[in-house]
């Protein structure tokens, strides 16, 4: 099929919607979740059913236009693809090439390549679900092929959007680029990715930047981490307030929810860096507005 030119319209229905069990707390903000600043800002009228607008539902539309743009960067020969690095304490050491990470990051309910890995991540889910209690991690985010140059200076800085979008993404709370934190330990002669001539093309020694430098990308892979919160509904008791009586309580959340949403949240943050590369490759000119 090929595209008319008018706004691509998708539609996902929620046929397992159960919002019963958020009427017995809805004055009982949950520790970690919206709540309590959402009624605030809209005066008591959010819709307190699963979070609303800052459900976690709201990332399928994500996806969607990932899907979309995702084709158009193929096109280019750019390539986006996400994986699981960490859960809780499980991290994955074991260094892969691309092709391993692209071909085997799916064949795991954790979304993580290394297969022996994956397996101690499943087992500290199962643990945590057992204890009540929920866990968080990190994906790493790579991207291929992208041409030195994208971007534009300061305020539309290509990280500063890529890091933008991954944070509109629910229960991301932190993130960085190539050594990122890291890097403060480091001495300019550690950090600096030196460069060199290979086969004609310029190319760095090393990735340290992560693929960007100034906001512009380096010609490198783009190279992003992400840290997910643990899961902030669990079944231990929690402390809260109860808004209508202004008065201390105690709130145990009922429902269905999963006690670690990385695997989940591994193709929402390849969806919006592959929206975020496409933008800024057709702002640049690399990919004309009209593709024939």
């Amino acid at each position: 099929g090929f595209t008319t030119g008018a706004p691509i319209a998708m539609i996902v229905a929620n046929k397992e919607a159960d919002s019963s069990d958020y009427e017995a707390i809805k004055d009982l903000p949950r520790p970690g979740h919206t709540d309590y600043p959402a009624r605030v800002k809209y005066g008591g009228f959010n819709d307190y059913r699963g979070g609303g607008r800052f459900s976690g539902r709201v990332t399928v539309a994500l996806i969607m236009a990932g899907a979309l743009a995702k084709k158009i960067l193929i096109t280019f020969n750019v390539n986006v693809m996400a994986y699981t690095k960490a859960i809780g304490k499980v991290k994955m050491d074991q260094a892969l090439s691309y092709g391993e990470i692209r071909n085997q990051r799916y064949k795991t309910s954790v979304r993580c390549p290394d297969s022996v890995c994956a397996k101690a991540m499943e087992e500290a889910i199962i643990n945590a679900r057992k204890d009540g209690d929920s866990l968080g991690g990190i994906i790493e985010c790579l991207a291929l092929g992208v041409p030195a140059g994208v971007g534009e200076p300061l305020f539309d800085a290509l990280d500063a959007d890529i890091a933008k979008v991954l944070m509109l993404v629910p229960a991301v709370k932190g993130v960085e680029f190539g050594t990122g934190f890291a890097a403060a330990e480091l001495k300019g002669s550690e950090n600096n990715d030196a460069y060199q001539i290979k086969n004609g093309k310029v190319v760095a020694l090393t990735n340290n930047a992560g693929g960007v430098l100034g906001g512009l990308s380096s010609g490198m892979p783009i190279v992003a981490r992400v840290a997910i919160k643990p899961t902030s509904s669990i079944a231990k008791e929690q402390r809260t307030v109860n808004l209508s009586q202004m008065k201390n309580a105690k709130i145990k959340v009922g429902g269905r929810h999963d006690p670690c949403v990385v695997p989940k949240a591994v193709p929402v943050v390849e969806a919006v860096v592959t929206i975020t590369l496409a933008d800024h490759m057709i702002r640049a000119g690399i990919i004309p507005k009209v593709l024939e």
